[in-house]
C-alpha cells in the first residue's frame, strides 16, 4: 500500500512540474481566444462538463484572470507573452465558458 501510495505521490510532483516555470508561447495578433485556450491552456486544464474551468470568485474577471496569465502561480506557468488583443480575447472567452465557485 505504501509504494502504491507513493507512486501516485510522485506521479502527481511529476504532473505539476510540467505545469510550471515560464512559457514562451507568442500568439498571432488575429488568434481567438478560444485558439490560445485550446492551444495552451488545455496542457494542465482540462475542461469539465459544461464549461472550460471553475473560477474562484477572487479570479472571476478579466483582470485578475490576465494578470494570472502573465505572473503564473505554484502549478500554473507565466505566460507574459500573451498579451494585448490575445489576452483580453483569452481572458473573455474564459469568462464567458467558466463556472465561478
Amino acid at each position: 500500500m505504501k509504494k502504491v501510495t507513493l507512486l501516485l505521490m510522485v506521479s502527481a510532483l511529476v504532473s505539476l512540474v510540467g505545469c510550471s516555470k515560464t512559457d514562451n508561447y507568442t500568439p498571432a495578433e488575429n488568434i481567438s481566444g478560444e485558439d490560445i485556450f485550446y492551444t495552451n491552456c488545455t496542457k494542465c486544464h482540462k475542461p469539465e462538463s459544461g464549461s472550460v474551468m471553475t473560477l474562484s470568485a477572487a479570479v472571476a474577471n478579466k483582470d485578475a484572470i490576465i494578470q494570472k496569465m502573465h505572473k503564473g502561480s505554484m502549478s500554473m506557468p507565466a505566460f507574459p507573452n500573451i498579451k494585448g488583443e490575445p489576452a483580453q480575447r483569452l481572458a473573455e472567452f474564459i469568462l464567458s465558458n467558466s463556472k465561478t465557485k
